[in-house]
């Protein structure tokens, strides 16, 4: 609001306290409608419904969690949910949870993931989605996964990959700096008997360390709230982004000790190469096409951090490197995503995907269901049958996709952000 509020400013700033002490908030926060498709250990796959009327076509998109926290990040709130804008694309949508990590998951390691849960993922949602190749979409610490498991198994059906915010290079994350004299005078010795005994990283400990990763703005936030009182967009999405930091999830012990000795300490993922389970994956034998995002404004994974991706995939067909606004989490799903890192996805999805030869047949609506068809829905899951979860009114999202524009001057902070590597046939930078 302006220092001296105007009419129209006051009105709308009561409108939203108004709705917020009535109705508890200002974000819609429904999840997208989705359906089970296949499950195992920490592994569930799920399909999100296509709207009414619209059949799914092109090739499928795999949305891959990371660890610690909860999968609405791709679907944070109706109107900034990256899982609403390719359904409404009429994109076949997909996404891999992992579900609550306890202590008896303190011995599962890293290679879990990479080696079984994200590959039988990709393979889950190919066959879904008719045999098609598969766009492998990660943030954060699942696009480290989706990267490392293009890498060690090359035969999988991927079409691309894609990493938001994955930092390939500790040394250049400001929040690891004031520790590294701790680790050498220790040898880590003190944090590793704390991971052991607690089985790994707790769900309070991991929230407490998200929320001090943006200080700053935890300090500011009651001041910028009063602020932006009238703003309905800018609360919806402080409240959207205060339930998914509310909704972390904890790490497991042996995971947590190789994040913490082979990339905090060794920082194993800058050389390119990385022991799991008694065997080397090399990133240099990755030979899909990989789209790399930094956020410019991004604590945790800064941009120097993520750019040191690009020269440890020397045979990808085509290594393209983007800085696009927001911080960790605002890259991928802030409101200047919609015209931003949205966009050049759209387009990277759209130059590696093959085309249709007929289109994709419609699925019928799903019938409601009542609460004891949802029990035995809940037994069938249990057996490893198709289980689906409630619809919504799904006329109502917002149709992102026809009214966002792209914001190309936002896209690419540096000029030289984009790379062909040695193996593409576009060798030629673009500005």
């Amino acid at each position: 609001m302006d220092l001296i509020p105007k009419p129209e400013q006051v009105v709308s700033a009561a409108s939203n306290v108004a709705h917020k002490l009535l109705y508890g908030g200002l974000a819609d926060l429904r999840p997208m409608p989705r359906t089970l498709i296949d499950d195992g250990p920490l592994r569930e796959v799920y399909h999100y419904r296509p709207l009414k009327d619209l059949a799914s076509t092109g090739d499928p998109i795999l949305f891959v969690t990371p660890l610690a926290a909860p999968a609405i990040c791709f679907d944070l709130r109706r109107g900034c949910s990256l899982v609403e804008h390719f359904v409404q694309q009429a994109r076949p949508t997909y996404l891999v949870e992992y579900g609550e990590i306890s202590f008896k998951d303190r011995n599962l390691g890293m290679e879990h993931w990479v080696e079984d849960v994200v590959p039988e993922a990709i393979k889950a949602v190919s066959q879904h989605a008719g045999g098609r190749p598969v766009h492998v979409v990660g943030w954060s610490l699942g696009g480290i996964f989706a990267v490392l498991v293009a890498a060690d198994q090359p035969d999988l059906p991927i079409a691309s990959v894609t990493a938001f915010g994955s930092p390939f290079d500790t040394t250049q994350v400001p929040l690891v700096a004031p520790l590294r004299p701790l680790l050498k005078l220790t040898d880590g010795a003190i944090i590793t008997q704390l991971y052991r005994l607690m089985g790994g990283a707790p769900k309070p400990i991991v929230t407490k360390a998200f929320q001090l990763s943006s200080f700053q703005k935890l300090l500011t936030k009651p001041l910028t709230k009063l602020v932006n009182l009238d703003d309905t967009e800018f609360l919806a999405q402080i409240e959207a982004v205060d339930r998914f930091s509310a909704n972390m999830i904890a790490y497991p012990g042996r995971t947590f000790g190789q994040l913490y000795h082979r990339m905090l300490k060794g920082n194993q993922l800058n050389l390119g190469i990385i022991d799991l389970n008694g065997h080397d994956i090399r990133t240099d034998t990755i030979q899909a096409p990989v789209l790399i995002f930094a956020g410019a404004t991004d604590g945790i994974a800064p941009i120097n951090a993520v750019k040191a991706l690009v020269p440890l995939l020397p045979n990808a067909r085509e290594v393209r490197f983007e800085i696009v606004p927001g911080g960790h989490l605002g890259m991928l799903t802030g409101r200047a995503a919609r015209t931003t890192s949205w966009v050049v996805l759209d387009e990277w999805i759209g130059q590696y995907s093959t085309p249709d030869n007929k289109p994709a047949p419609k699925k019928a609506a799903a019938r409601k269901r009542t609460p004891a068809k949802k029990a035995a829905t809940k037994k069938a899951a249990a057996k490893g049958v198709v289980v689906e979860e409630p619809d919504l009114d799904t006329e109502a999202v917002i149709d992102i996709a026809s009214t966002a524009q792209p914001d190309r001057a936002a896209i690419g902070a540096n000029r030289d952000r984009r790379f062909g590597s040695a193996s593409s046939r576009n060798l030629a930078r673009k500005p």
